[in-house]
């Protein structure tokens, strides 16, 4: 009936938008045949077929076997082509960069981690200063991580359609400098974008880490289907997300969710954000604090870096009945809770996904101590879930990020 007004084009966006609906189902349910696709779309057989022979021509579906087992004679299955795009995806922090490549279906084909020795690393080191090795500049960090995790792919850096690369802090949209993150070295320069713009064939963008692992659970894991989510995080640092009306809320300056910084009583007033992992929630309830609230109870502390040791003993006191373990675990939750109550006092969110190594490890037993403790402290009362995605979320984000702006573009046929 569209077909009839005389409206220039018209045919053209509704073959496009068939089109994109057909990819989408094949995305979410796997290989499909032609008629499973027309009853899904709400298509006729002539129809069905005309779309799969211009997506199969177009090289975004191809013929992946029959169908077997039924009555009568074995139908084709189409798929998306997975070498149709490729999208790439970096995790930054001030220790490595963790890269990976996907396929235009989500599938990982290519990964990489680059070790980036900071600040901490150089200074511990009793060598002369004429013999230690400078840490590369950065925009070379971000080509050496993103070429191997292409290499490992099989493929060339031209293949990759788009890149996402998630920091902590963010990139203010009004300066184009990194903000939240003075832990993150190199990475403050007023010509880093440009010059990283310069470096890479395919559009870039920046997110923050926080905000990319909120990403994940809404596309992948426990925030599906809900327009209005906190996901709390804490693994190197104590941070948030906030998804309203669906969207990522960020901020005038990129840093809604820094509520490491947030001032709690009890705790140092933070007047500058000038020490990374500083601030009034973070004193209180970031994994640096999990091993100092550990020896003060007499329970041993583990050897290594401060996030891991906060990890594995957040992990032991989910799986004590009782003694310090549990006590430490209580507390943990009280002082998460404390922090958490001004979060939901102000945006009353339906759902809050604790995150992050240190809160995953936690488990169904942590989540319940910190609901019932925040259940007495705000008025409002969302639920709490655990994440869903344990294998580098802030990743994960990041390829989903790059992915969904892949398919928008690769999968638009009226073009």
């Amino acid at each position: 009936m569209a077909g009839t007004t005389g409206t220039p084009g018209t045919p053209r966006v509704l073959r496009a938008m068939n089109d994109r609906a057909a990819l989408d189902l094949l995305l979410e349910h796997g290989p499909l045949s032609r008629t499973r696709i027309g009853k899904l779309t709400g298509l006729s057989k002539p129809t069905a077929s005309q779309l799969l022979a211009r997506l199969e021509a177009a090289g975004l579906v191809r013929v992946t076997g029959t169908s077997e087992g039924r009555p009568g004679p074995n139908a084709q299955l189409y798929a998306v082509d997975p070498g149709a795009a490729y999208a790439a995806g970096l995790d930054v922090t001030p220790h490595r960069i963790r890269a990976a490549v996907a396929d235009v279906t989500g599938r990982t084909v290519g990964a990489y981690e680059l070790p980036t020795p900071g600040r901490r690393t150089a200074a511990r080191s009793a060598a002369p200063a004429r013999q230690a090795a400078a840490p590369a500049p950065v925009v070379q960090q971000v080509t050496d991580a993103l070429d191997g995790a292409v290499k490992a792919a099989g493929l060339a850096r031209s293949d990759v359609h788009r890149l996402v690369i998630g920091t902590p802090g963010a990139f203010d949209p009004n300066t184009g400098r990194l903000r939240y993150a003075s832990h993150l070295p190199g990475w403050h320069s007023p010509t880093l974008l440009d010059d990283l713009a310069a470096a890479l064939p395919m559009p870039v963008e920046y997110e923050n880490d926080v905000n990319l692992a909120a990403i994940a659970e809404q596309r992948l894991g426990a925030a599906r289907g809900h327009a209005d989510f906190v996901l709390l995080w804490n693994q190197e640092g104590l941070g948030a997300a906030l998804v309203l009306g669906g969207r990522l809320h960020r901020g005038w300056t990129g840093g809604a969710g820094e509520v490491g910084f947030l001032p709690v009583p009890g705790t140092p007033l933070v007047r500058q954000v000038t020490k990374a992992n500083s601030g009034g929630y973070q004193e209180l309830a970031g994994s640096q604090a999990i091993p100092k609230l550990a020896r003060e109870l007499g329970i041993a502390v583990p050897s290594g870096p401060y996030t891991e040791a906060a990890t594995t003993l957040v992990a032991r006191a989910a799986d004590h009945a009782g003694g310090p373990h549990r006590e430490l675990l209580q507390t943990y939750a009280t002082r998460l809770a404390t922090g958490l109550a001004s979060l939901v006092s102000v945006l009353d969110p339906e759902l809050v996904v604790l995150s992050g190594s240190a809160l995953t490890a936690g488990g169904e037993v942590l989540r319940a101590l910190v609901q019932a403790e925040l259940e007495e402290l705000a008025a409002a009362r969302p639920r709490l879930v655990v994440g869903d995605v344990h294998e580098h979320p802030v990743l994960r984000g990041a390829l989903e990020s790059a992915l969904a702006a892949t398919r928008d573009e690769v999968f638009d046929t009226s073009r």
